[in-house]
């Protein structure tokens, strides 16, 4: 075997563990991959428990989170948490979306809290209010998936025409942070 030969030979081999090489770290990308796509998951899942359990063990949240907060008779400091409360499940909505979109959790999770958000939090005035505050920060394409899937338009705009009819000025006493525009 001559020098020539062994060079072909080296090259080919080279070419080989290249290949190897890349077949490895595409295996590693992969699961390097599920396991951050199993550990958000869990994260979020986690999450709501957490949520689920401070509501079971503490009585007062319970009772605040059992009332109804389409209601006028909130006190100014109810009306503050419901508020807090109501940013919370969009910030959370918000990060579930975008793990979701970004192909990091499946998409059950991103699921589950639409079905628990239609029962119309976010239909309240109050939580219309926090809607409206925050749907600016969010890309036109998330607006329109939330408006259709968690607030029913025709819903919003029956309410809004309902606080207009009952009370035309109801804006003027509006926080000027959280307000429904019509």
């Amino acid at each position: 075997m001559d020098i020539s030969n062994l060079g072909s030979l080296g090259e080919l081999i080279a070419a080989l563990a290249t290949v190897l090489t890349l077949i490895y770290l595409s295996a590693q990308i992969r699961q390097t991959n599920l396991i951050t796509k199993a550990r958000f998951g869990h994260e979020i899942t986690e999450r709501t428990y957490e949520r689920y359990f401070q509501s079971a063990k503490d009585n007062e949240f319970s009772e605040f989170l059992a009332k109804d907060w389409a209601t006028e008779d909130l006190n100014k400091s109810e009306t503050q948490r419901v508020l807090n409360f109501s940013v919370m499940l969009l910030v959370d909505l918000f990060d579930i979306y975008d793990k979701v979109d970004q192909g990091l959790v499946e998409k059950k999770h991103l699921d589950f809290r639409t079905h628990v958000l239609r029962t119309g939090i976010f239909r309240s005035p109050l939580g219309l209010r926090a809607w409206n505050f925050w749907k600016i920060t969010r890309e036109k394409t998330f607006v329109e998936w939330f408006e259709h899937n968690i607030i029913d338009q025709r819903a919003i705009e029956q309410l809004v025409n309902e606080m207009n009819e009952k009370d035309p000025k109801w804006k003027e006493n509006e926080s000027i942070s959280f307000r429904i525009d019509d």
